[in-house]
């Protein structure tokens, strides 16, 4: 476990927002890189960019506000904003309403939807780095592969109520690092192969939100209800939601849109 990388003077590096920043660098060359493939870049996919990144910025500290006001009670709104951490969940959701109220102002009436998902895959991938290497480590476990920290670290780690020294824990960024890359390669190799444009974005979404709903469980995120953490609750109204989005476009092109072929298709004269 490494929380910071770099120390100047008074000033450190965290390994965190190292790899944050990294994670979003990446994230907007890979989306400016395919609007230009495609030919769709110009100053508005850049707008549209820069807004989705301010907006999920700010949503994924604002999401975890109310965790920080619950803990200490007296402090002051300007102290708990600044003394908040950050959720990744928030952040994608601030992200999403960002860019489509960025592409109102611009009046660009297009689907960035195939340009956003290979691009936030790789940068979650990156940035999960950095939480890895300074955020609690997950739940103990068996596994071969569990990670051990020793006293100074499991102390040193924010959080951390599973954290014992010496006892084996999931690696639960990893897991999530893992499955980013996975899906930044998968998301790469469907462009252009899903037939309505800006569902690969959604497709991620789905497929992110139920790995993370099954990865809490290792994460050691303490329980708000029902024995399910704040992320998990969260969760699963937005995956219904994507669910039953992709239940109905399957519906209309199994069956709507070939009746509606075969009642619009000309009849041979009898």
């Amino acid at each position: 476990m490494l929380p910071n990388l770099l120390r100047f003077g008074p000033f450190t590096l965290t390994s965190h927002d190292a790899f944050v920043f990294l994670g979003v660098a990446s994230a907007l060359a890979v989306f400016l890189t395919l609007a230009r493939r495609h030919g769709e870049l110009d100053a508005r996919i850049a707008w549209i960019a820069i807004g989705s990144i301010l907006t999920g910025a700010v949503a994924a500290r604002l999401s975890t506000l109310w965790a920080t006001i619950g803990r200490f009670p007296d402090a002051t709104w300007l102290a708990a904003i600044l003394s908040t951490g950050k959720s990744i969940l928030g952040g994608l959701a601030g992200a999403y309403v960002g860019a489509i109220v960025t592409k109102r102002i611009v009046g660009y009436r297009e689907s960035t939807g195939d340009l956003f998902a290979p691009a936030v895959a790789l940068g979650m991938a990156i940035g999960r780095i950095g939480c890895f290497l300074s955020e609690q480590v997950g739940t103990p476990t068996t596994l071969p592969w569990g990670i051990t920290v020793d006293a100074e670290t499991a102390a040193r780690i924010p959080m951390c109520g599973s954290c014992a020294p010496g006892v084996p824990m999931h690696p639960s960024f990893l897991y999530e690092v893992a499955f980013h890359a996975v899906a930044f390669a998968a998301l790469r190799r469907l462009e252009g192969v899903i037939p309505v444009r800006g569902d690969l974005f959604k497709m991620y979404l789905l497929a992110y939100g139920i790995a993370r709903f099954l990865l809490e469980f290792v994460r050691g995120n303490p329980p708000v209800a029902f024995g399910l953490s704040f992320s998990q609750l969260f969760l699963i109204p937005a995956v219904a939601l994507l669910m039953a989005y992709f239940g109905k476009q399957c519906w209309t092109r199994a069956y709507v849109v070939p009746a509606f072929e075969r009642t619009a298709k000309p009849q041979p004269d009898t």
